[in-house]
């Protein structure tokens, strides 16, 4: 996991946001609102729910289009059951929590990318499995939505 994760408040707009983004050169950041992590902003996010309706993306708030409830990981979570839970639920990142309660800290973020880095097999593997449809629908204790 990447352990510097950037972050920003739930209520800033949309362009200040794709800004920070383009900035670090990263797809996502994680979202906050009073101390607490609320959602993910992606990419994704900015070009469906903003550039491809023709809003404003100044007059947009992040809250608005963020990505909640968010599917979070704890650092005990094997690699393994985390890539799985990625496929299933077709996401690209997944927040690294220190605990499944409200008061848990985000330590870092996965991604496919960082894991497909070090791990080429395992996620070909995934994929295979994912695209004949015999990944385990029964995973439920490796991850939780937040």
């Amino acid at each position: 996991m990447a352990r510097d994760v950037v972050t920003i408040e739930a209520n800033f707009s949309v362009k200040y946001a794709a800004r920070v983004m383009s900035l670090y050169g990263i797809s996502s950041v994680i979202v906050f609102d009073e101390g607490k992590m609320k959602g993910i902003l992606t990419e994704k996010d900015i070009m469906t729910r903003v550039v491809a309706k023709g809003r404003d993306a100044e007059k947009v708030y992040v809250r608005e289009i963020m990505t909640c409830p968010v599917i979070v990981v704890q650092p005990t979570t094997p690699l393994e059951d985390a890539v799985q839970t990625m496929v299933m639920k077709k996401i690209k990142k997944l927040p690294v929590m220190s605990g499944d309660n409200a008061e848990a800290d985000l330590l870092g973020i996965l991604s496919l990318t960082d894991v497909a880095r070090i791990q080429p097999l395992m996620i070909e593997s995934l994929k295979e499995l994912a695209q004949l449809g015999q990944v385990s629908q029964e995973t439920g204790t490796g991850f939780y939505v937040r």
